[in-house]
């Protein structure tokens, strides 16, 4: 297709959406570490999960051989009610930076629920219900997987507790409403209804709290009552096999068009947004098909892929989930105050730290500041307020096509915009009003974490 013939948005039709997810696995070179279990350090069995997981999730979980797995016909025709998500152009971007550089973006905020969580959330609730559980707990950062999950729980007719990181429950009254109004049970963490919570406060008085709290809380309550099980936003397996349905239509676009990017580019907190956008392109980068450079970026407050350690680590601060092989910064790892909520997990999805570990994708960090410097240059000629989470990967996508601008090179960039930012209101205040401030963790600070990472054969680092 001519250049000037390209839309500034591209849609699919129905019949082109995906009809079944795409498992990266399946061609990685080298699998995922196994999950273990904390107590005798061997890999976890299938019915060793099911008093946390569904049982469909499980499978879908432990999954390393095929390649694609069918997209339930319900949930199918639940996608059906916001997708497909539109491919953007651009443009008003490539202008403003006088950039050679062809600028695409996933949108994915097309939703009630204001993001890409939805895809997971509606998944892992059809599983729940066709259990026949009673319900689901589990953890929310920013407040938008938490929202995406009170949709799909009200959806499915399933109770839903939320536990919700203390500081975004303070920062973010309305995106706890909207999770209420769909019927979910909102709750800071840490918190005094658990005991890991209660161990947590006494530990840490005054708390701000982190992702890795509050899934100890959500498990804990999911593993205590009969009908429950935790579900998860991001980092696990299962979630980034949803997740593939952005990258799967991402791709179809764009071949629809004739375009092949250079640069795919996501923000990077546990996992989910960026392993669905890239997942279809890397998979034929590992099938040695075609090659792309991915980024992935994270906030300097919590570096995980750029800073921490490979190795076995607890996915929850209170130390009651198994043990995974992640890029990570240590469970006890609570990171500052910062706007990005969804980015503040002291660990990286297994899939995703593989591939980084092996070199097949690069990761950066971030500073605050700058984050939502781009996020305002963004939604002035975007006409779209961004995530805070996003906006990490709008600023690496900025900063590339200035690269391109110095250089005179005509790359094409996509990232992904994982949501709308109108319930970070109070992060944009503190940086319009100018007392947005950045914090970079000294080694100092990071070095507890570290010292907390279980020590046994086979893990070192």
């Amino acid at each position: 297709m001519a250049e000037n013939k390209i839309p500034y948005k591209i849609y699919l039709d129905e019949s082109e959406l995906p009809t079944k997810w795409y498992n990266v696995r399946a061609d990685m070179p080298n699998k995922p570490a196994p999950l273990l279990n904390p107590g005798t350090h061997e890999p976890l069995k299938a019915e060793e999960l099911y008093p946390i997981f569904c049982e469909e999730l499980v499978a879908q979980e432990l999954n390393n051989t095929d390649a694609y797995i069918d997209i339930p016909e319900e949930i199918q025709n639940f996608y059906k009610m916001y997708r497909p998500s539109p491919l953007v152009r651009a443009y008003f971007l490539e202008k403003a930076l006088d950039t050679p550089a062809k600028i695409y973006y996933k949108f994915e905020g097309n939703n009630t629920s204001g993001s890409h969580k939805l895809n997971s959330a509606i998944a892992q609730a059809y599983y729940a219900k066709k259990q026949g559980l009673k319900g689901v707990t589990t953890e929310t950062g920013a407040g938008q997987w938490g929202t995406a999950l009170s949709m799909a729980c009200s959806y499915f007719d399933l109770d839903c507790k939320v536990y919700m990181v203390k500081v975004s429950y303070e920062q973010k009254p309305f995106r706890r409403e909207v999770m209420r109004t769909y019927g979910a049970s909102v709750t800071p963490s840490p918190s005094m209804d658990t005991e890991v919570g209660r161990k947590i406060l006494e530990a840490h008085p005054g708390t701000t709290g982190s992702l890795g709290c509050a899934i100890s809380e959500a498990v804990e309550v999911a593993t205590k009552h009969e009908g429950y099980r935790y579900v998860l936003g991001s980092v696990l397996n299962q979630v980034l096999l949803h997740q593939s349905v952005i990258g799967l239509e991402t791709k179809t676009a764009l071949d629809k068009i004739g375009v092949k990017p250079d640069i795919i580019i996501g923000c990077a907190g546990g996992g989910s947004n960026l392993g669905g956008l890239i997942s279809p392109f890397m998979g034929e980068k590992l099938r040695g098909e075609a090659d792309y450079r991915f980024i992935a970026v994270e906030p300097a407050s919590c570096p995980s892929l750029t800073r921490g350690k490979f190795a076995y680590d607890f996915c929850d601060t209170g130390m009651v989930c198994p043990l995974a092989k992640m890029y990570t910064l240590g469970s006890g790892f609570i990171p500052s105050a910062n706007h990005a909520g969804g980015l503040r997990y002291h660990g990286m999805s297994s899939t995703l730290s593989q591939l980084y570990h092996d070199g097949f994708m690069e990761a950066t960090s971030v500073e605050q500041t700058s984050v939502f410097a781009a996020a305002q240059q963004f939604a002035r000629v975007e006409g779209i307020l961004p995530a805070p989470e996003s906006s990490h990967a709008i600023r690496v996508a900025i900063d590339e096509a200035l690269k391109c601008k110095e250089t005179g090179e005509e790359k094409t960039i996509l990232f992904g915009l994982t949501g709308t930012g109108y319930f970070d209101m109070i992060a944009y205040e503190k940086f319009n009003d100018g007392v947005m401030t950045d914090y970079i963790p000294t080694d100092e600070d990071l070095q507890p974490g570290f010292d907390a990472i279980p020590r046994f054969p086979g893990n070192e680092f």
